[in-house]
């Protein structure tokens, strides 16, 4: 299983285990009463959408993780397109073992799978740019590892997973500390005191505000509901000395035009927040 540098088996162990215990509690009663104990069967999971797959590498981890002896028999791979009425794996075992992770690989798969599907039309859009696809930490509480996972699995990149590893100064920190100047010099400050070590992103309301960033020396200028005419004009005066970042409401209908001003980078918080459940089910061969 190739996972992204966030996430490691023990967080995936403790996602997993938190969720069976929200679903589960004391037990499956619906499966425990209607199937044999010792009962063997055989699943599918069918594909009833168009787009790209995303969790089937988590599939299977979370059917393996509640019974080692389950068999996974994977005929598509993360990150393929997919088209209605594919099938994507089965799965062979326990019966009642299946039953009981069923809902929770549907939801992650359907989530995922959403999300890769959107980024992917959004990376389709700009290509034969130089601009990539970031996203944002615009996600869902205690789920932000597999929706960027799915993101990286849509062809698109993660940008910092939390407020741990990249300092991105924002409107309300410049506007708290009193201007662009004194937030970085005081972030410079705070890093070197802490032994810290940290890229700088920060955003920009205006033209006055890219110049005082430029000044500063930061890692990335974030151009924040720019117009287009504005973000070219910054890009051009930023002439290639410090990374560029467009943000603010990037649709799919504006993400080309974005793109073509030649920030480097797009972020995006649609492609997990607005990104519909794919759709997919899991039924017993009979």
């Amino acid at each position: 299983m190739n996972l992204p540098s966030y996430i490691t088996l023990e967080k995936l162990d403790h996602f997993i285990a938190e969720a069976f215990k929200e679903d589960v509690g004391d037990g499956d009663h619906s499966s425990l009463a209607s199937v044999p104990n010792d009962a063997v069967q055989k699943a599918v999971l069918k594909v009833k959408d168009n787009g790209i797959i995303a969790g089937i590498d988590l599939a299977e981890y979370i059917f393996k993780k509640v019974d080692s002896d389950f068999v996974i028999e994977k005929l598509i791979k993360d990150g393929e397109k997919v088209s209605f009425g594919d099938e994507a794996f089965y799965v062979t075992g326990k019966a009642q073992k299946i039953l009981t992770c069923e809902r929770l690989v549907l939801n992650c798969m359907q989530r995922m799978s959403g999300i890769a599907t959107y980024t992917n039309e959004m990376m389709e859009l700009i290509k034969g740019t130089n601009a990539k696809i970031l996203d944002t930490r615009k996600t869902t509480p205690n789920f932000r590892m597999l929706e960027k996972w799915a993101v990286k699995i849509g062809g698109a990149e993660n940008h910092r997973f939390g407020l741990y590893d990249m300092v991105m100064l924002k409107d309300n920190h410049v506007d708290f500390s009193g201007s662009i100047t004194n937030a970085v010099q005081q972030t410079k400050n705070y890093l070197k005191n802490q032994k810290i070590e940290l890229k700088i992103e920060v955003e920009t309301r205006n033209f006055d505000e890219v110049k005082e960033a430029l000044e500063a020396n930061v890692d990335v200028i974030m151009l924040d509901n720019f117009s287009l005419d504005e973000m070219k004009q910054a890009v051009n005066y930023i002439n290639g000395k410090i990374k560029t970042e467009a943000s603010g409401g990037i649709t799919k209908e504006s993400v080309r035009a974005i793109a073509e001003t030649g920030v480097d980078f797009i972020s995006s918080g649609a492609i997990i927040h607005s990104a519909k459940n794919f759709d997919l089910s899991l039924k017993a061969i009979k």
